[in-house]
């Protein structure tokens, strides 16, 4: 409920909150669900009900007890999205190791400050994906990594003194259930099970710390918020390194019994459509640049997306317009907008299926159950009224143990009443609506006047030429600040600077206007689908600190 003279949220719900571990959940799922799909990885021609899905993941728990490792340990998993990735997040869940989340795009030194940060005994990874060499990379900072122990490669060949992931699975043979169940029924729910790794801007990634009882429920919250139940099935093309794949996308469905669907080891929108289409998924997921990506695919219209009814659009900021196409041209009526961070286990707001139009496709909807919300005047930390913009500030069972060997950080982060500072510039409306308006970090200063730039990129939305756009702050003489739209034009279209300059003017203040225009094919991303603006903002500077009008054009 929003209290009316200020900016705060208190999720209250009659629904308790699940006290389990995360392996204990799935003995529950597997016993009301034994013979329903509960994984099917397309790319590898895998499918298995929840009583087989099961079976693997105490074979491979087995496995890893085989070899010694003891709870709380670090096991990393290096990996593009398969069935051996979820088997083992589930695996370390019921022998209580830490799984550590390596992200696929890291490369030598990114890979071993990780494993070196968070002090993995044990890697699980892919040989290779796509261009990029694993093994050859971790040979070449082995050195750096006098903690790891094991390395076990997916695939039939590994290199002298590696493991194969049979190999983990013949090694099950030595461990009987009963050693397992005995491991399962020692751990607690507020133990330790993940580290996430947030992707930071500037210096080293943080590890995220966070336990059983902040994925289980969130990643149960989130199903609920989507309305899942056993007859479910979800595609999951996002990556399950990040907490998108494996706590809305896995544990949403573990937790409800839905099917797991993965359409491929990395997004393809043709894949992705194909898989929705074969598999009759009833939910997708997404980042908005993946949405586009699917909706101006030229077989789109091939495609049978009838059985879509729901899915979530997160990870950046969800423009309106492209969440109108969704709801209409794919299917995806109940689609619902998840807002969170990753040390929030991550998701905090949620819009339902039944709330208003413009609600549903203008906000991040409510906050979510057992969770309270504020926003705070940065410069003073006082409570905001309704509808004034400040920082937004969670707390509740889903904020994060803390980062990793970093009690500075993590102090930094979480305040001493426990609140998780966001770092997101955010409004909460008389309904309790929640709008991202930006980041701290991204507001722009121009001439005294604070710039959202969020507000400039869904008004450029609008235009019919525009397919994607971005806006970021650059530095100026005379204003401190000027704005930098970068554009991606829709196939076809030709339009220029001073056309969308003049296309503002009388439609929004003088002042929102941007001064440089770039046009481009794309942005640089994360592998998660986040814009990087710190990218934008040092190419852009760079250019026209040159003077170079190339594809800028100004004012």
């Amino acid at each position: 409920m929003a209290s009316s003279a200020l900016s705060y949220l208190d999720g209250a719900s009659p629904v308790p909150l699940l006290g389990e571990t995360i392996g204990d959940n799935l003995d529950r799922t597997v016993a009301a669900h034994p013979d329903r799909d509960a994984l099917i990885s397309v790319h590898q021609s895998v499918r298995q009900t929840w009583a087989q899905f099961h079976a693997a993941v105490e074979e491979i728990a087995r496995g890893l007890l085989a070899l010694g490792i003891e709870p709380r340990e670090r096991v990393g998993i290096w990996s593009p999205n398969n069935a051996e990735w979820v088997t083992l997040q589930y695996a370390t869940a019921k022998i209580g190791a830490i799984l550590v989340n390596i992200n696929p795009a890291y490369r030598t030194s990114e890979l071993a400050y990780a494993l070196a940060q968070s002090e993995v005994s044990t890697l699980v990874l892919a040989p290779r994906f796509r261009q990029a060499d694993y093994l050859a990379m971790l040979e070449e900072v082995a050195d750096q990594l006098p903690g790891l122990r094991r390395r076990i490669v997916l695939g039939d060949e590994a290199p002298a003194g590696a493991l194969r992931w049979s190999d983990l699975r013949e090694a099950a043979v030595t461990v009987g259930g009963d050693d397992l169940r005995a491991r399962q029924a020692a751990l607690q729910f507020d133990d330790p099970i993940n580290i996430q790794y947030t992707s930071g801007t500037t210096g080293f990634p943080k590890g995220a710390t966070l336990s059983h009882h902040n994925l289980l429920n969130n990643g149960f919250f989130i199903g609920e918020g989507c309305r899942y139940t056993e007859r479910d099935r979800v595609c999951i093309p996002v990556p399950l390194y990040h907490c998108f794949g494996m706590v809305l996308g896995n544990l949403a469905c573990s937790t409800h019994g839905a099917a797991i669907v993965y359409p491929g080891e990395a997004f393809d929108p043709e894949a992705t459509l194909t898989a929705v289409e074969r598999e009759r998924c009833t939910a997708l997921y997404g980042v908005p640049t993946m949405f586009i990506a699917e909706l101006e695919h030229p077989r789109f219209a091939e495609f049978e997306l009838s059985s879509l009814r729901t899915g979530i659009m997160a990870g950046s900021p969800c423009p309106v317009e492209v969440m109108k196409a969704v709801q209409t041209d794919m299917h995806m009526p109940e689609v619902t907008i998840c807002y969170g961070m990753t040390e929030t286990s991550p998701v905090s707001f949620q819009t339902a299926p039944d709330d208003p139009i413009d609600k549903r496709v203008a906000t991040v909807g409510r906050v979510h159950p057992h969770v309270e919300a504020k926003v705070v005047d940065p410069d003073n930390g006082r409570v905001v009224p309704p509808g004034q913009p400040g920082e937004l500030c969670t707390r509740g069972y889903l904020v994060m143990l803390g980062y990793w060997g970093n009690q500075e950080a993590t102090a930094e982060a979480i305040d001493q009443a426990r609140w998780m500072h966001t770092g997101d510039l955010a409004t909460i409306d008389e309904d309790g609506y929640a709008n991202i308006v930006g980041r701290i970090k991204d507001m722009v200063i121009r001439g005294g006047e604070n710039v959202y730039p969020r507000e400039v990129e869904e008004f450029l939305y609008q235009h019919p030429a525009v397919s994607d756009v971005q806006v970021i702050g650059v530095p100026d003489a005379r204003y401190g600040e000027e704005l930098c739209a970068w554009i991606r034009l829709r196939e076809g279209q030709t339009v220029d600077g001073d056309e969308l300059r003049e296309w503002c003017r009388g439609k929004i203040a003088s002042f929102k206007i941007p001064r440089y225009w770039r046009f481009v094919d794309g942005f640089p991303m994360t592998v998660t689908g986040k814009v990087q603006k710190f990218k934008m903002r040092e190419t852009s500077i760079a250019e026209l600190g040159l003077e170079a009008a190339g594809s800028i054009e100004t004012a």
